[in-house]
């Protein structure tokens, strides 16, 4: 996986973003997403399995935009949520329970992704002016 940091905050000029972090505890799918984000133009893709490595993550960059799990093992990734939220980085939530997933009342209007996802549900997450 690219741990590798983005050198600047600017969204690329297609307003795909360069830099996307991955919160997420099953490798297999954080690969998927990895290659998929890198496939769209995604320049810098970082991953994190936990909620202090994804604080850690942001604590060095701040990423343009995250993916985060909702359920990690043993955790959820609400924390990261309202790290996010304080510095204004949007981001969506991942689960595979859909519009049942139990959120905080004051992250409850995110936006989700399902999981299995698609790439244009994805696509446009990352850039809602992309047309698939």
């Amino acid at each position: 996986m690219n741990l590798g940091l983005a050198t600047t905050m600017e969204p690329a000029a297609d307003g795909m973003p360069n830099d996307v972090l991955i919160v997420e505890d099953d490798p297999i799918i954080a690969l998927d997403f990895e290659d998929t984000l890198l496939g769209f133009g995604v320049k810098s893709v970082r991953t994190a399995q936990s909620v202090a490595r994804a604080l850690a993550l942001i604590d060095q960059q701040p990423p343009e935009f995250a993916l985060l799990d909702v359920s990690l093992i043993r955790e959820k990734s609400f924390a990261v949520a309202e790290r996010l939220e304080a510095l204004k980085i949007p981001f969506a939530f991942v689960t595979g329970y859909g519009a049942d997933a139990r959120l905080p009342a004051a992250l409850a209007g995110k936006p989700r992704l399902p999981k299995p996802y698609s790439t244009d549900a994805l696509l446009v997450l990352l850039n809602p002016h992309a047309r698939s």
